[in-house]
């Protein structure tokens, strides 16, 4: 499955929701050697750690009926904040000229987390985007991503 092409010096960011691996391709667009260039872990403490309150009640204006409301996914606003995070440190790499473009490999649920937090000069470097969780691949699979 060939890719769009990735250049020398250009970023492949593969996340998930509690996990991330930034690589720097240090080889060229025709032999890709991907190198790590920084690792992030997302702890996921269990539920109870996370947040203790019970959902809401909400009372209608009129009579005496009352609906609970949904229970806040706290995992789900954890994974969200981490990769909040990511994209911001990918707006700061553009900024200080460490890469000028990345290509995007992410668990599905993942991408559709990341995309809002892009800012406009994320959004434009992002060359192609992958919805694939390769998180647990070892990177001369990744690289296989790009060579065919």
């Amino acid at each position: 499955m060939k890719q769009a092409a990735l250049l020398s010096g250009e970023w492949v960011v593969v996340c998930d929701g509690r996990k991330a691996f930034i690589l720097e391709n240090a080889g060229d667009n025709k032999f890709i050697n991907l190198r790590s260039k920084e690792v992030y872990e997302h702890a996921d403490p269990p539920t109870h750690a996370q947040g203790t309150d019970t959902p809401g009640r909400t009372h209608p204006s009129m009579g005496t009926a009352r609906s609970a409301m949904e229970q806040v996914d706290w995992h789900d606003a954890s994974e969200r904040a981490f990769l909040q995070k990511l994209a911001l440190r990918l707006d700061d790499a553009l900024s200080r000229g460490e890469t000028n473009a990345f290509i995007v490999i992410a668990a599905p649920r993942a991408l559709g987390m990341i995309r809002p937090a892009y800012t406009p000069a994320v959004r434009r470097a992002v060359k192609a985007e992958i919805g694939k969780d390769y998180v647990k691949m070892p990177i001369y699979e990744i690289e296989k991503t790009f060579t065919g």
